[in-house]
């Protein structure tokens, strides 16, 4: 697996740009020259979009632990982490270690909650699912449109671990999300699913790569987008199937709509298969909503936004009605229609 590259907020000199391939769609030196001023502390009110399932608490504001700073989940839990920005032209990072013990099942309500401006955010991640553990992972993002926001998740999925992760983003000024998995095979299964919803300037990167290095892993992805406007969407899927990883199952597609003349989707899925006796596959299209659709909604008394709205929801929802808690898929598909 390609190494990551390493960002630091604090040294502008980490910041890559277009000239680094895996980065060629997301310039982050293009709009973070500098590096920013430190974030002071910053205020947390309220619990949350997920406060209302209840679980266990993790709290980040402007980079900085409200209590707790890690997680180890055992038995059956729900954790609701939460990453705060309420900072204005000033950047912070955040860094977590979440852990899921053997035969563990835990769910983790993931927010991201900007309340300030023209700031930069930088989150990393570590999930660690022990063998026979199940994680799932629900993430919502809702930042300033003049935000820049960086998450960056590693996910190391033992022998026959199930991780499963939604991810629902409005984008910002440039907004990465990248997610590794270190996949053991032997039964594991992995879904990574994402959707991605932008409007007016806005730009989302959604990035993925699973790694698989045992046999007999599972791993299916599923991401759809839609851009209006001048927005702009990405996603870079990749899934490696190394040497001895046999019997390996993966499958990633990609689906985005264009509603906008100047918006625009870039899409790189990616198979680097090295083992043998392997079922691989990926697809990815991009186009507008159906006209024969719309004019049979019109004709039956929808106005035509209305229709577009109606349509564009049920090409979203093919995405998080792959939720399989009822309450969280409620939710999030509360959320969702609220920003349609």
């Amino acid at each position: 697996m390609n190494a990551p590259v390493r960002i630091d907020l604090n040294d502008a000199t980490s910041f890559p740009s277009r000239r680094v391939e895996t980065w060629k769609y997301t310039d982050l030196k293009r709009w973070l020259r500098d590096a920013p001023p430190p974030s002071p502390p910053g205020v947390v009110d309220g619990g949350g979009p997920f406060f209302a399932l209840g679980g266990d608490g993790v709290v980040f504001a402007n980079g900085r632990a409200v209590g707790a700073d890690a997680y180890v989940g055992r038995g059956e839990k729900t954790l609701r982490l939460r990453f705060v920005s309420d900072a204005v032209e000033t950047g912070h990072t955040t860094t977590v270690r979440i852990a899921a013990q053997p035969d563990a099942d835990l769910l983790i309500l993931e927010s991201h909650e900007g309340r300030g401006s023209a700031y930069a955010a930088h989150n990393r991640l570590t999930i660690d699912v022990a063998a026979r553990a199940r994680v799932t992972r629900i993430v919502l993002v809702d930042e300033p449109e003049d935000a820049v926001s960086i998450t960056e998740a590693t996910v190391n999925v033992g022998q026959g671990g199930v991780y499963r992760q939604t991810v629902l983003t409005t984008g910002a000024r440039l907004q990465r999300l990248e997610t590794r998995v270190d996949h053991a095979g032997h039964g594991a299964d992995v879904r990574m699913d994402s959707v991605y919803l932008l409007s007016g300037s806005r730009h989302a990167d959604q990035t993925t790569v699973v790694d698989h290095v045992g046999p007999d892993g599972l791993t299916s992805q599923l991401t759809k987008g839609v851009v209006r406007d001048t927005a702009r969407g990405v996603f870079q899927g990749q899934i490696i199937v190394e040497r001895g990883a046999d019997g390996t199952d993966a499958r990633m597609g990609h689906h985005a709509l264009i509603l906008g003349e100047r918006a625009e989707v870039d899409a790189k899925p990616e198979l680097q298969i090295y083992a043998d006796d392997v079922q691989c596959a990926h697809g990815n299209t991009v186009g507008n909503l159906d006209e024969a659709a719309l004019f049979y909604l019109q004709q039956r008394g929808l106005p035509l936004d209305e229709a577009r709205a109606l349509l564009t929801e049920a090409f979203l929802r093919e995405v998080t009605d792959r939720i399989e808690p009822e309450a969280v898929r409620g939710l999030v598909n509360q959320w969702l229609t609220e920003r349609l």
